[in-house]
């Protein structure tokens, strides 16, 4: 079997838990040798998702309890949908360019979806045990904008979903650890951590492949980045920065510095 076609299979399952487990399965098949590095399937525009959570535009989307006990799974609920399209994006990076960016590449977007599989895993087991399930509240409808509009051009995804999406998880996670921590919630505090670890390491790979796609093409990756940004990023990159984190992800403040609001 190929790996586009095992990609393609993942990212065609609906249903949470089944696409957790098939991104889990292609990432082990393929690094015990049983997927060969073919290109001989499409990889769809978008990927199959569950019926439920209704997504909506980030300004219909409810304001979050604080510390009730709604507020509680409100939270454990909208970290589980990024988790969860994050799986689909780690996935379709991996298809969609990695006949052109080569096996290391692939190796690497496949473990960073098999931890994202394991992140949705923990999230949604967290959120039965309150009580909850993935899909009973809605979720951020946009998540997968990214993904649309830089499906041609492997420089501009790396520059938006690893290097400001989820570099932007290593400024927030940290403080919502501490609230979690408040809360007396220890199970919580061990999930968040570990995520936080894993984000480290999936910023890191972003950043590693833009940077030597940049010195192959002769180019300031700091100044691509930022072209980039400009172009294909709608938000503002926003202090309080995670800056210990983001530089032990590669990513300095060269970049980030001229362009924060």
């Amino acid at each position: 079997m190929s790996v586009a076609s095992a990609i393609r299979a993942a990212l065609l399952t609906a249903d949470p838990r089944a696409k957790a487990m098939a991104a889990r399965d292609v990432a082990r098949g393929w690094r015990l040798g049983r997927l060969g590095f073919r290109f001989d399937a499409e990889i769809p525009d978008a990927p199959a998702w569950p019926d439920k959570p209704d997504l909506l535009h980030p300004s219909r989307m409810p304001r979050r309890g604080g510390g009730s006990a709604h507020g509680r799974i409100a939270l454990w609920h909208a970290l589980a949908h990024i988790e969860f399209v994050a799986i689909d994006l780690a996935l379709d990076m991996a298809g969609r360019f990695g006949e052109n960016m080569g096996p290391e590449f692939v190796s690497d977007f496949l473990s960073v979806a098999a931890d994202e599989a394991m992140h949705f895993a923990l999230l949604e087991r967290k959120l039965r045990n309150l009580g909850s399930h993935y899909g009973a509240l809605p979720a951020h409808g946009g998540l997968w904008e990214a993904a649309q509009e830089t499906r041609h051009d492997v420089a501009a995804r790396l520059a938006i979903v690893p290097m400001v999406l989820e570099a932007r998880g290593l400024d927030v996670t940290p403080p919502t650890l501490e609230r979690i921590r408040a809360q007396g919630d220890l199970h919580g505090v061990k999930i968040l951590s570990r995520i936080l670890d894993d984000e480290i390491r999936h910023v890191a790979i972003g950043t590693k492949h833009f940077i030597a796609l940049c010195d192959r093409n002769g180019e300031s990756p700091e100044n691509r980045w930022k072209g980039l940004i400009k172009t294909y990023f709608r938000g503002s990159i926003k202090p309080p920065f995670n800056d210990s984190a983001r530089l032990a992800a590669g990513l300095s403040r060269d970049f980030y510095d001229g362009v924060a609001s």
